[in-house]
């Protein structure tokens, strides 16, 4: 779609980075006015997505500045579109990494809006109207009703922000993959980070037994203790990798480096399956033996589709499943972003956008 200059009218303050230093700074913008299929949205949290980071330091060669990041935002709604039937003012929502579609492909007709062609995201996108999109690190967001979801009214709208990213991104393949209704199988876990904390506690809540795997001793406690994982091996150590050859049923990987393929599927008893989802700079060495030689499944998975998004976001009520947080005051976003980088958050980082006194 072709960018059209920005004829928006609604005056938003927001964070945005301007160049490929990164820094962000205060930046004030325009937003299109509620149209009659469009929910507005105070922005109350927004995590803070390493996708941020690549897209401020335009790491992909993509980042059109300047740039306002976050696509993990919760709020209430203030204004609803007269076609709008699902949500009224007070409503507590969020909005993830998609904010348009075409609406009428094979995709968008079995809600897998996140592989339609013209989809657009949250950020540094191009919307129907032909303007470049402006995400959540702002004071006010407007979003049309299908990229909308309700948040339960037990889940804390700051813990819950990050849902939008990294639990749909490994809810996604676990309902894919038939996990949802596997009590007692075995999942195992590449990566305890943002997404691979959330999916240690998807998997508990379905009655998975899961094990860890990482290249980090120093996570086993966090990861038996605080999450609760049965298991716990150091992908370098030969011997624990060796003991655990085709001992599980399902692998999600969620490490963006570079690595090889091959450990990972020998952990896959015949028949298993190994999901991928992050998106490593460079290509993953994958040894065809192990693969062909177990009946093994790869697949590749990004964000979900909006029926996905609503199903997570109410499990997540129903078990209380929230993502572990750090708070980052609207002062904070460069010291949280220079932190990012050197992977030292556990597990996500949110913004509190409106510096509120007590959450909703």
């Amino acid at each position: 779609m072709e960018v059209t200059p920005n004829k928006h009218t609604q005056q938003v303050s927001g964070w945005a980075a301007m160049d490929e230093s990164g820094k962000m700074v205060p930046f004030n913008f325009k937003r299109r006015e509620n149209g009659v299929d469009d929910v507005t949205i105070k922005v109350l949290y927004c995590g803070m997505c390493h996708t941020d980071l690549h897209f401020a330091k335009n790491h992909w060669g993509i980042t059109q500045y300047p740039v306002v990041p976050g696509h993990e935002i919760t709020g209430v709604v203030t204004k609803v579109g007269a076609n709008v039937s699902g949500f009224k003012p007070g409503d507590r929502v969020g909005v993830g990494c998609l904010a348009c579609s075409c609406l009428d492909c094979e995709q968008c007709d079995s809600s897998q809006e996140n592989y339609c062609d013209k989809m657009g995201l949250t950020y540094n996108s191009v919307y129907w109207d032909g303007s470049i999109t402006y995400g959540g690190y702002s004071s006010m967001y407007v979003a049309h009703k299908r990229f909308v979801v309700r948040v339960p009214d037990g889940l804390p709208l700051d813990a819950a922000a990050p849902l939008l990213c990294a639990g749909i991104t490994v809810y996604t393949p676990m309902k894919k993959h038939g996990m949802l209704r596997a009590a007692g199988r075995r999942l195992g876990v590449v990566g305890l980070g943002g997404l691979g904390h959330i999916a240690v506690k998807f998997g508990k809540a379905f009655g998975l037994h899961v094990t860890v795997i990482s290249t980090s001793p120093a996570k086993e406690q966090e990861a038996r203790g605080n999450l609760k994982a049965d298991d716990f091996i150091i992908s370098t150590d030969d011997k624990q990798m060796q003991a655990m050859a085709r001992k599980l049923d399902y692998v999600i990987d969620t490490v963006p480096a570079a690595h090889s393929l091959g450990p990972i599927l020998e952990l896959l008893k015949v028949g298993g399956a190994l999901a991928l989802v992050a998106a490593p700079d460079g290509p993953l060495e994958l040894p065809s033996f192990p693969l062909i030689f177990g009946n093994k499944t790869i697949s590749g998975s990004i964000t979900g589709g909006m029926n996905d998004h609503q199903e997570m976001m109410d499990l997540c009520g129903e078990h209380n499943i929230t993502c572990d947080i750090e708070l980052v005051s609207n002062d904070g976003i460069n010291d949280a972003f220079a932190r990012l980088a050197r992977n030292d958050v556990r597990y996500r980082f949110v913004i509190d956008i409106a510096e509120a006194d007590s959450r909703i």
